[in-house]
């Protein structure tokens, strides 16, 4: 069956973690409605700290439960007008409002112990390898507080699409590579000398990776040579930011916006020279292909590696 969250990968990680929630505690109501408990899974939490904390501030709560303000007061409001939960003001800070468990409460809450939670874990790990799941989210969690996942990755590093005025690092970045071990052919410097037309115009695409302080530090194109098959073609890094893994990053972007574009068939040329390019391309996908290399070889001189991509 198609499911388009899945078939995103990890850019809908949140999304497919948001409903893998969803579906948890959705079979976690109804299990909690057969042991007659009045309460939510969402309100699980705040109670369990409660029960094993003691009494606790608004603002202790959010700390420790690691959730926002407005989601702890809102579950505080539920549980208060359940009766399950009292508050005791200190000042006029509502952070500092006391909250700490009724007796009804803790009834609630050591019939959840005694009785849902057995069969939570026994269902869980039913399910999957609970304890397996439960580090990599710990880790993730982690490392998201030492730094969110908009300041990733390591770097800064970042895509940016191709303008006119981008031309000349196109230029730049490829003929550095290529000079540092072959020599420029005149099928690339006709590339090189016009990227809008030779690239953009005829529908393929060029995508560049730039790095805090440094700017644009690589570039790879996407060179449209049949309906819907593209040469990844183009790519390189400067030679002063290399070490910073900027190659796969660009690499795995290129090849994702091919896969956009309608690709059926990507295909490359290369050189046994560049060893680090393909041990790259491998790693991402590329293997050998004798027919693209008989069809698309002759295309440069130096050419002696034709990869296609597996998906």
């Amino acid at each position: 069956m198609y499911d388009a969250i899945a078939i995103e990968g990890a850019v809908m990680l949140g999304s497919r973690l948001k409903r893998l929630a969803e579906r948890l505690q959705a079979g976690a109501e109804r299990m909690a409605a057969d042991a007659g408990l009045p309460t939510q899974p969402s309100q699980m939490p705040l109670l369990a700290l409660l029960h094993r904390h003691g009494p606790v501030t608004v603002g202790e709560a959010v700390e420790l439960l690691g959730i926002s303000q407005p989601a702890v007061t809102r579950i505080l409001s539920r549980l208060v007008e359940m009766g399950l939960v009292e508050t005791s003001r200190r000042g006029r800070d509502q952070r500092h409002k006391t909250i700490a468990l009724t007796e009804r409460g803790g009834e609630v809450i050591e019939t959840a112990a005694t009785v849902l939670w057995p069969q939570l874990r026994a269902a869980v790990a039913e399910l999957c390898d609970a304890d397996a799941m439960l580090g990599q989210i710990a880790a993730a969690e982690h490392a998201l507080a030492e730094r969110p996942l908009d300041q990733r990755p390591s770097g800064g590093l970042a895509i940016r699409r191709f303008s006119d005025d981008l031309a000349e690092d196109f230029y730049r970045i490829n003929a550095e590579w290529i000079e540092a071990t072959f020599s420029l052919e005149p099928a690339d410097i006709e590339v090189l000398s016009d990227p809008r037309g030779r690239i953009i115009a005829p529908g393929g695409e060029i995508l560049f990776v730039t790095a805090p302080g440094l700017g644009v530090i690589g570039t790879c194109a996407l060179r449209k040579t049949g309906e819907r098959e593209f040469e990844l073609t183009k790519m390189g890094v400067s030679a002063a930011a290399r070490g910073r893994k900027a190659g796969e990053f660009l690499l795995r972007a290129t090849i994702d916006r091919a896969y956009a574009l309608g690709c059926d068939r990507l295909y490359l040329l290369s050189n046994a020279k560049n060893q680090a390019a393909v041990h790259l391309y491998e790693k991402n996908g590329f293997v050998h292909d004798a027919g693209i290399m008989a069809e698309f070889g002759a295309r440069y001189a130096r050419c002696d590696v034709a990869m296609l991509h597996r998906r």
